[in-house]
């Protein structure tokens, strides 16, 4: 068995850039779609693929491992540059081994399973929206058009640690495997979807068709899709899977263009409706050398030390909030996290209001996580009401 590959991504016709990545590196396959404006989505899409690129070139760990790790690049990287603070992307990766598929898979872009004219969603997505669907407060339909459907309850880089979704899937000659991001399931019903897969037998093709398709029906986010056919044939020996690969952001590849090799390294392209495709310039990457990932890993942790112990520490001093120290509200220098066992913040005043009489309000209940401030003054300020509304709770509960 071996697999013919084809994939693509376009920018649509409401974006000004593109913030999904794919990965094309047989028997590796990911889709990411990237958040927190045009630069910081770019760069939480692209460090994620890259780090799971570079660390199955080293055979380190699972796909799910690989997947965590990316999170915490993508997770420290914001908190180093300010200028992506807050990123993150979804990402769907799947490795082919034989006739076994493992997926790891965090957000709502998507993989699915053509199997005899039939289309099965693999994945579940990480959204408010479906979350509302599986308590009963939505239906199907009413998901498909909410205003809010496309808020994530999961993504990679939000956190410190994430869940990873695993699924193991045995496949078989004459199945068509889809990873996508939302920009096409937004766009396209999973009915559409299907009958392009059925009626489209080339992959290439049946990828610029989709995303030809989410286009004309309006494009309003990136769009970008992997098609993976499993056909008869030898795998080469010692490979997991023999692969055919072509890859394209361009509307007009089609089923002429000639087959290359598996794409050796991520591609993100851009492409503007009427021009050429465009590369994105590199944003900086923790992860940019394969096959050197131990040497590089350690210079990363060196290199984060450093940058938390003196350039970290010029943007840490700008940075207040109000959370909670020893069981009493106070006012914090620095963020509400931590990086490799480091504390990113320190107590500069310790109130004598109890935490618990705070987060009993439900304006507070969220303070043990820390509220932001922009500077000392507004973290007093903060303290203030704290102060005034716990003791107006405590007023009206008297007799």
């Amino acid at each position: 068995m071996r697999a013919r590959v084809a994939a693509g991504s376009d920018i649509g016709h409401v974006r000004e850039g593109n913030e999904d990545s794919y990965l094309v590196q047989a028997p590796l396959f990911a889709v990411a779609d990237g958040m927190g404006g045009h630069r910081g989505g770019e760069v939480a899409s692209r460090l994620a693929v890259e780090t799971i690129e570079e660390m199955f070139a080293q055979r380190e760990g699972t796909l799910a491992d690989q997947v965590r790790e990316a999170n915490r690049v993508v997770f420290e990287t914001s908190l180093l540059d300010r200028s992506v603070a807050g990123m993150g992307t979804t990402l769907t990766g799947a490795l082919l081994e034989g006739d076994r598929l493992r997926f790891a898979h965090v957000g709502d872009s998507r993989a699915y399973l053509l199997r005899e004219g039939d289309l099965r969603l693999l994945t579940e997505d990480h959204t408010l929206v479906h979350r509302m669907v599986l308590e009963g407060e939505l239906t199907e339909e009413e998901a498909e058009v909410h205003p809010h459907r496309s808020i994530l309850t999961r993504a990679l880089g939000t956190d410190a640690d994430v869940e990873v979704d695993e699924l193991e899937l045995q496949v078989r000659l004459g199945d068509r495997l889809l990873l996508c991001t939302d920009g096409l399931t937004g766009m396209l019903s999973e009915a559409r979807i299907r009958d392009v897969l059925t009626e489209t037998p080339d992959p290439q093709e049946a990828v610029d068709r989709l995303i030809g398709e989410a286009n004309d029906a309006g494009g309003v986010d990136n769009i970008t899709a992997i098609v993976i056919d499993l056909v008869e044939g030898e795998d080469p020996e010692g490979a997991a899977s023999s692969v055919e690969g072509r890859g394209s952001s361009r509307r007009d590849a089609g089923p002429e263009a000639e087959p290359v090799a598996p794409v050796p390294e991520h591609e993100h392209r851009a492409e503007r409706r009427g021009g050429p495709a465009a590369r994105s310039e590199d944003p900086p990457s923790l992860r940019q050398v394969p096959g050197r990932g131990a040497a590089l890993r350690a210079v990363v942790v060196v290199a984060i030390l450093v940058v938390l112990v003196v350039g970290g520490r010029l943007y840490l001093d700008t940075q207040w909030y109000v959370g909670v120290s020893d069981g009493r509200v106070a006012v914090f220098r620095g963020i509400p996290a931590s990086v490799v066992g480091f504390d990113l913040h320190h107590v500069v005043v310790e109130t004598t209001v109890p935490a618990d009489d705070a987060a009993s309000l439900a304006l507070y209940r969220d303070i043990a996580d820390g509220i932001t401030a922009d500077d000392r003054e507004e973290a007093d300020a903060i303290v203030d009401q704290i102060r005034e509304d716990v003791a107006a709770l405590q007023a009206s509960q008297s007799p």
